[in-house]
């Protein structure tokens, strides 16, 4: 926790130096904490704003809104419509970088209209690990990650969201719709929707992390490894509401919960998504 400590302080000098900062907030670990230590540093010099689109759940952009407001953030929402590019809409396996370019354009000329000097957003050490093509447009567009820039992981900014007192240290992890979607797979309001309803199921019945993959009329369920067994054990109830969502067949994946389990995904399968 040292560690975690001493780039704590390292994060703070830097954001004190951007003297103001426009955050890119989704509610998330990493967003909420950086947003959190923005508005301690700079107070009404720091904008968190939150993107609104069909690839985020309601309840995602709901949980947001509470958070910002209990932890006294200036919160400004703006609408973001990657689904009008059809370049995302084919879902290539560098489908974020669509994604994040249109949200970097709408949140530069936010930040313009605020008189914010800067865009900042979550990325952490940990997601240099990660298939993360949205890091190109985040640095098309100028953007600063002050958690990589200070080596923060993503278990130190749990443990010091925790000491903190913020509400989402131990949130579970969130990722846009479209990642439920196998690349090549056409994405569409629709599959969205229909996505974010099956897992709303799936969370109404106490699962936590929870991913409905989307594959035709078959849904994968993935759920972390220490509730696999409760998943089989409320399988009838799960099936019955993910078919409620509109899928016709719902299966639970042996593997459980993994992060970007498309990205991991075998080359020759990938391409078969496609």
């Amino acid at each position: 926790m040292h560690g975690a400590s001493q780039k704590y302080d390292d994060l703070r000098r830097r954001l004190e130096n951007l003297g103001s900062v426009l955050v890119a907030y989704s509610g998330g670990v990493d967003s909420t904490f950086l947003a959190f230590a923005a508005h301690a540093c700079l107070g009404e010099r720091t904008l968190a704003v939150l993107g609104v689109s069909a690839t985020v759940p309601t309840s995602e952009l709901e949980d947001a809104r509470a958070t910002a407001e209990g932890l006294g953030l200036r919160l400004h929402e703006v609408a973001t419509d990657e689904l009008a590019d059809p370049r995302f809409q084919a879902n290539p396996h560098d489908r974020c970088y669509y994604c994040k370019s249109e949200l970097f354009s709408v949140l530069g000329e936010t930040a313009s209209a605020y008189g914010m000097e800067w865009i900042a957003d979550g990325t952490n050490a940990d997601d240099l690990n990660d298939h993360r093509p949205g890091r190109r447009a985040a640095a098309a567009h100028g953007v600063l990650s002050p958690l990589l820039d200070s080596g923060l992981c993503k278990d130190e900014i749990r443990l010091l969201s925790r000491d903190l007192g913020l509400p989402t240290w131990d949130k579970p992890a969130m990722a846009c719709l479209s990642s439920r979607i196998p690349y090549g797979s056409q994405i569409t309001p629709a599959m969205l929707e229909r996505v974010a309803s099956a897992e709303a199921a799936c969370r109404s019945l106490g699962l936590r992390q929870v991913r409905v993959r989307a594959h035709g009329e078959v849904a994968r369920v993935e759920v972390d490894s220490s509730e696999m067994e409760r998943a089989f054990a409320l399988r009838n109830d799960l099936a019955a509401g993910v078919k409620a969502a509109g899928f016709l067949y719902v299966a639970q994946d042996l593997e459980g919960y993994r992060s970007g389990s498309f990205d991991r995904a075998p080359a020759a399968s990938r391409s078969q998504d496609r």
